[in-house]
């Protein structure tokens, strides 16, 4: 698929979700997914019952596949951007813990999405957050900008991932951290997984070799870039609905992770 073509259609996929509020990332279980469905998603991939009780409702999706806020040591007062901000589930958890005097900027190509998330915002009351429309790979930050940097799940969908790790890079201060949880393979992929639209928003055709990932976050100039947690998806993890049954899934459920990866800018 064409880059343009990719972006128009993981613009209007996630354009749905958010006004569906329902999910459909690598860990969810249907394409047709509840509030309660969200939840026990999140909590598989390790959210916390206090996490979720502490951001707005229908600020939680269940469209990622780890917890980046949980192992980024956010710090009271610093400024944080999110990769992918969906409907704002991180940056509502980041905005908790940088407090008052810090601030959490989240970034978005989906106009729904940030409708949503804005709203979110403004219904709970935090003024600790914006949003923000852009793609990953032309991040609106300036330089040397923000204290951390998270994003769940959304790095795969880019088709460009070497310039959306050099943006990262760019807009971190000196000794910055980047905290991400994404979905990588362990083998390739058959053609007919490759070439599937429904696969590639759902978090899958997308992906690119967990090598070749972690050599792109290097190349970028990052420093003690490695993979803190590994989890293997299975079948029952993945929906039909993204155009592969499970009999489909069965010969390559090995090859699909989902990694938490970290890595410092020089100071």
């Amino acid at each position: 698929m064409e880059e343009k073509e990719i972006k128009k259609i993981v613009r209007e996929n996630y354009a749905k979700i958010a006004q569906n509020e329902s999910s459909c990332c690598g860990s969810a279980s249907s394409c047709c997914g509840t509030t309660n469905m969200a939840a026990d998603i999140s909590k598989n991939i390790g959210y916390s019952d206090e996490e979720l009780g502490a951001v707005p409702e229908g600020a939680n999706l269940g469209l990622g596949c780890g917890n980046p806020t949980a192992l980024a040591s956010l710090k009271e007062g610093e400024t944080v951007l999110d990769l992918g901000s969906g409907a704002g589930f991180d940056c509502f958890l980041a905005a908790n813990k940088v407090g008052e005097n810090g601030r959490v900027i989240g970034v978005d190509m989906t106009h729904a999405m940030l409708d949503k998330a804005r709203e979110n915002a403004k219904k709970a009351g935090y003024e600790n957050v914006e949003f923000r429309l852009g793609e990953i790979e032309n991040l609106p930050c300036a330089d040397n900008s923000v204290d951390a940097i998270i994003s769940n799940c959304v790095i795969n969908l880019s088709p460009q991932k070497k310039r959306v790790f050099g943006e990262a890079f760019r807009v971190l201060r000196p000794g910055g951290r980047l905290m991400v949880s994404d979905i990588v393979l362990l083998g390739e992929l058959p053609d007919f997984v490759k070439n599937s639209k429904e696969a590639y928003v759902g978090c899958i055709s997308g992906a690119v070799m967990k090598d070749e990932y972690l050599g792109m976050v290097d190349e970028a100039g990052f420093l003690g870039v490695r993979v803190l947690d590994e989890t293997v998806f299975t079948t029952d993890l993945y929906s039909a609905d993204h155009g592969l049954g499970v009999d489909e899934l069965k010969g390559i459920e090995n090859l699909i992770v989902s990694v938490k990866v970290e890595g410092k800018k020089p100071s």
